[in-house]
């Protein structure tokens, strides 16, 4: 016989649930990288709903004036901005639509895990991307249909940013049902680079277009998301127990009965969600294990009467926690307004990076849009660098806490340093990522998960996707907050947008003082032991 390839060996050396687990985080990564995905374009497009309409109108000019004064020129300066994007305020205007999208995020978050709690994950989170697939490309539509309606497009925005909150909550939960507690500082970094990786090919696919047909810049992305929704409703399975009503044996009768010398044999009947009932062999020496599919009396032998003794487990599902029961527990706070801080700093940068590159680089949108993807590159690992950190030292708070540290001089010295080429440029692009993502990444994930199973919730698994919703809705506060500061300061110059950025680091630094004291503080008590927070 011939050997078995090392690459099956791998395969079969895992079990059933390895798999489902691998499949669980595979799914959910390209669910959330969807989302981000469809986030991204607005950014993108920016620099071409107001361009710089000097070149175009000293071109109209010219060949206006070698033709007759009664042919209209084929340019004008209305013609090279898109309406209503083209007046001086633009930049307000651009603002606004941010704003919408991030302040109707921020007040749906709240309600979304709330609402996650109490419907099937799967289908909350199938309509949610159907819906935000729709909205995304009705943006779209508006340069093809050719329309200029400020309220329109803010209105599409309003109902994106409340759909897409049916996002986070709900992957957040599956993967803390199937990966539990551990060491989920490693897990959650990796598994959170789905933010970058979605940035990334949102620039990507809306820097294809931006230039020759902005509308599919949307369109594109909106039906990815869609296409992802129905793999959402066709694959996902929300926690490892859902796995007992697609059992193979269900698809078998309960009970085969064949008659041999006048005996019957038995199968197991097997499983209910409530009720199991198991039949036991009364002359067999020890009781078989409970298998759909084996007889429990074997046809080799003589059958004997078997009796049936029906064992019923009445199994309460855990109440979903309130709002204000999550609010108590220690550590919920305090994470939250740090990321509320930590998150405006990350979400300027996704929404008004490529902006600030077309202006102090003096590149094309689709230039700017490709370099702007190095700051998601230097997010990926800083974000799992972040976890790796936590985990090995047990400190998430203080991990955090040195990375937002270390944050606000490199944002002052990429404002000084994009002035001076491309290759600083690139450089800074990469290190500002990773120290601003990386406390942004850590809180979202396995701090949120730390959080969502403390030892104060008595095993109350369901009161993560509130946890979730709480920390990740307060932090879009400051998602909301950031993108509009920067349009309403940048009119006075980008150094004012970075002054705000450090501050804004240095806030979420100080929030996070009391948990690293209390960590430090732990670890000189019991060298040993891991933080509180960590204890589930």
């Amino acid at each position: 016989m011939a050997p078995v390839p090392p690459g099956i060996r791998l395969l079969v050396s895992f079990d059933r649930n390895q798999w489902y687990k691998a499949l669980t985080f595979i799914l959910t990564f390209l669910l959330y990288t969807s989302f981000h995905l469809s986030r991204k374009p607005i950014s993108i497009v920016k620099s071409e709903l107001h361009k710089n309409c000097s070149p175009v109108s000293e071109l109209s000019t010219v060949s206006s004036s070698s033709q007759q004064a009664s042919l209209p020129s084929l340019h004008t300066d209305m013609d090279c901005s898109w309406k209503p994007f083209d007046k001086r305020n633009y930049k307000q205007l651009l603002g606004a639509m941010d704003y919408s999208f991030l302040c109707a995020y921020a007040v749906g978050m709240y309600l979304s895990g709330i609402i996650g709690e109490r419907l099937p994950i799967r289908l909350y989170l199938t309509v949610g991307m159907l819906t935000s697939g729709l909205f995304t490309c009705l943006f779209g539509l508006g340069y093809i249909y050719n329309i200029h309606s400020l309220g329109f497009y803010i209105s599409v925005q309003v109902a994106n940013g409340l759909v897409q909150t049916t996002g986070w909550p709900s992957v957040v939960t599956c993967i803390g049902n199937w990966f539990g507690k551990g060491r989920l500082g490693l897990i959650m970094g990796v598994w959170n680079s789905h933010t970058s990786v979605g940035n990334i090919l949102g620039s990507l696919i809306a820097g294809y277009w931006v230039s020759s047909n902005w509308g599919m810049s949307f369109i594109i992305p909106g039906i990815i998301i869609a296409a992802m929704g129905i793999v959402c409703f066709l694959f996902l399975i929300e926690h490892p127990n859902d796995l007992q009503n697609i059992s193979p044996c269900n698809n078998l009768p309960t009970q085969s009965w064949n008659q041999i010398n006048g005996h019957t044999e038995l199968y197991l009947q097997y499983k209910d969600k409530k009720t199991q009932v198991h039949y036991y062999n009364m002359d067999s020496v020890e009781n078989r294990k409970s298998c759909d599919t084996e007889l429990l009396l074997p046809r080799d032998k003589v059958c004997v009467a078997v009796q049936p003794v029906v064992v019923v487990k009445s199994e309460s599902a855990p109440s979903a926690i309130s709002f204000m029961g999550a609010l108590q527990i220690p550590g919920v706070i305090e994470f939250s307004l740090c990321l509320l801080f930590a998150k405006l700093v990350s979400y300027t940068f996704l929404f008004w990076l490529p902006l600030y590159i077309t202006k102090a680089a003096h590149l094309d949108a689709k230039r700017a849009g490709d370099l702007s993807t190095l700051f998601d590159v230097g997010g990926i690992v800083g974000g799992i660098l972040a976890g790796v950190i936590s985990d090995r030292k047990g400190k998430r708070a203080t991990t955090c806490a040195v990375m937002l540290l270390l944050a606000a001089p490199t944002l002052y010295g990429f404002s000084m340093i994009s002035e001076f080429g491309l290759g600083p440029t690139i450089i800074m692009l990469l290190v500002c990522g990773g120290l601003v993502n990386g406390p942004y990444a850590l809180i979202t994930t396995a701090v949120s998960a730390d959080l969502g199973t403390h030892k104060s919730l008595k095993g109350n698994a369901r009161a993560l996707s509130t946890v979730t919703a709480i920390i990740d809705g307060t932090g879009s506060v400051g998602a909301a907050l950031g993108p509009l500061l920067a349009g309403l300061l940048s009119a006075g110059g980008w150094d004012q947008v970075f002054y705000m950025l450090m501050a804004a680091d240095f806030c979420a630094l100080l929030l996070l003082l009391r948990l690293v004291k209390k960590e430090l503080d732990s670890t000189k008590s019991h060298p040993i032991s891991t933080v509180e927070l960590k204890e589930h």
